[in-house]
């Protein structure tokens, strides 16, 4: 039997398609015990993965504290893996696989800032372009896989498992039989928002032209942000503003209910993607959308960047100024405009509600 760990210590989206690695793992040796460790706020996705053996819930600032590191790889070394797992390959991260005394250690060899001390008994250089509908990241935790003796087939989809239970909950609050367009209103970050009246823009044409719900999906510290996009929202009868869904898992459920996700890139879009729901999204312009674009067809899963509208944009900056809009693209984002977008939008969801 193989004792697997795998270590992904970032945001949602990342642990999400982190988790292909545990299906692929499980599938190939179904005697395997695998244990995932990923930040606390992140778990949610992993929740009734029938491939996960454990859930190691870490804190992310309490790890960066070197009293808790060195208590953390204690724990990994009594563990006694065969296999170290570590896409993302964070500092804290290599210095667990370093110290770990697991057989096989694989991680990321990309991250030349990080230097290579033998972090890992199998480095991975990272591919240069995608190859797969997957997308890009998808392919990079495939290619860490590669590194196992045994694996020839793969399965590229990341899967959110729902309890029959939690598919009988009701949260989205209305009463009515229309269908219900999920409107991520802010990204995870402020580089990944759209400028608020564009996101408004966006709202009033859905709800003059599709009899559907819109519901508002915002984190529970975005309310006074997202507060400001529904003022200067022109119609406001169809919107749901206010929901319960201070988890992860919460908003899971009202994603499985829900019809069709149209939001800024992020998160929601891998949870709406596992859940096999239709997604329209819209990148950051400093985002590269063939690492993230994953399983896009042009019908069911649709995206827009503003570099396919403007294909020769970036030409115009030099190296530093490209630097300065990785920091703060609000003023390119301004540049992606709502009549860009929704003649796209109009014809994803012609097809898709």
């Amino acid at each position: 039997m193989k004792k697997v760990l795998i270590i992904q210590n970032k945001r949602i989206g990342d642990v999400l398609i982190s988790s292909i690695l545990a299906n692929n793992f499980k599938k190939r040796f179904p005697d395997s015990e695998i244990h995932f460790m990923a930040y606390d706020f992140t778990t949610g996705v992993l929740i009734n993965n029938p491939n996960i053996d454990k859930i190691i819930p870490i804190k992310e600032k309490e790890l960066k504290k070197l009293p808790n590191l060195f208590k953390k790889i204690k724990e990994v070394r009594n563990e006694k893996y065969d296999i170290i797992l570590d896409p993302y390959s964070k500092f804290q991260s290599r210095i667990i696989c370093k110290f770990s005394n697991a057989k096989i250690t694989v991680g990321n060899n990309s991250r030349k800032k990080l230097g290579n001390l033998g972090y890992y008994t199998n480095p991975v250089t990272l591919l240069k372009e995608k190859t797969h509908i997957a997308g890009k990241a998808i392919e990079d935790r495939i290619q860490l896989l590669k590194q196992i003796d045994g694996f020839n087939t793969f399965d590229y989809e990341p899967k959110i498992y729902i309890s029959e239970a939690e598919k009988s909950e009701k949260l989205i609050p209305t009463n009515n039989f229309k269908k219900t367009v999920v409107l991520g209103v802010l990204g995870s970050t402020p580089q990944k928002s759209m400028p608020y009246e564009y996101v408004a823009a966006l709202s009033d044409f859905i709800s003059e032209n599709f009899d559907v719900n819109i519901l508002f999906n915002y984190a529970p510290n975005q309310k006074s942000e997202a507060l400001k996009i529904y003022e200067i929202c022109k119609n406001k009868e169809h919107i749901i503003f206010e929901f319960n869904a201070p988890t992860i898992r919460d908003f899971i459920k009202i994603m499985n209910e829900a019809d069709v996700l149209v939001s800024n890139e992020g998160g929601s879009v891998h949870i709406a993607k596992a859940l096999n729901k239709p997604t329209y999204t819209i990148f950051s312009p400093y985002v590269n959308k063939d690492f993230w674009a994953s399983f896009e067809d042009g019908k069911f899963h649709k995206s827009i960047h503003l570099l396919e509208k403007l294909p020769n944009l970036y030409k115009e900056f030099s190296h530093e100024e490209r630097k300065e809009i990785e920091k703060n693209p609000h003023e390119l984002y301004k540049k992606l405009t709502p009549e860009m977008i929704i003649p796209e939008l109009s014809e994803f969801l012609k097809n898709n509600l």
